[in-house]
């Protein structure tokens, strides 16, 4: 089977935004579908690619009633992983509802961001949390952020420069509800 979308998970996970993706060392991911993932034990990549042949669980004629997809799904509402789960339902409905191929521009659009902020904000500290960030907020927030940040950061260091990003998405976060950290199960 040929893989079009390495970097979309099969769950409906966008591995563009994922901090293991954003990495130059050797455990860098380059997605759930990549070759070096496909050996692992992921029970999406065994039912979706080597049984059923498809990248997308929603491409399945058992979607609906799949209770693997529908836990992992409720567990995304929950808690996260080293990932952000946070809007796996939401972007899955856009999806069903808009079309992939806008969905995936919408992620390229996010990955742009995040790239932004890792290459000008970023102290060495703050990938899980950028990436948190692009995940959650909306593309013309994290645009304005960016900007603001550009503007009132002009001439600092690298770690003055990520404390100016930090305290505008914090803000933002603070205004709209947003939640810029990792669910841990054992905090529930």
């Amino acid at each position: 089977m040929r893989i079009k979308y390495p970097e979309m998970g099969i769950c409906g996970l966008s591995c563009q935004l994922c901090p293991m993706y954003h990495t130059d060392s050797n455990s860098r991911c380059e997605g759930c579908k990549s070759e070096s993932r496909m050996t692992l034990g992921c029970p999406f990549i065994t039912c979706a690619i080597k049984k059923k042949e498809i990248e997308f669980c929603w491409e399945c004629k058992d979607s609906i009633n799949c209770e693997k997809w529908r836990k992992h799904r409720e567990a995304g509402g929950k808690f996260d992983s080293f990932k952000c789960y946070q809007k796996l339902e939401e972007d899955i409905n856009c999806i069903q509802e808009n079309g992939f191929e806008e969905y995936k521009k919408l992620q390229n659009i996010r990955e742009e961001i995040l790239r932004d902020m890792l290459s000008n904000f970023n102290e060495g500290r703050s990938k899980s949390y950028y990436c948190i960030a692009v995940t959650v907020m909306k593309v013309e927030e994290l645009k304005q952020a960016l900007i603001r940040a550009k503007e009132n950061s002009y001439g600092f260091d690298i770690k003055s420069k990520s404390k100016v990003l930090h305290a505008i998405l914090d803000e933002t976060a603070k205004q709209e509800g947003y939640y810029l950290r990792l669910r841990k199960k054992s905090e529930l």
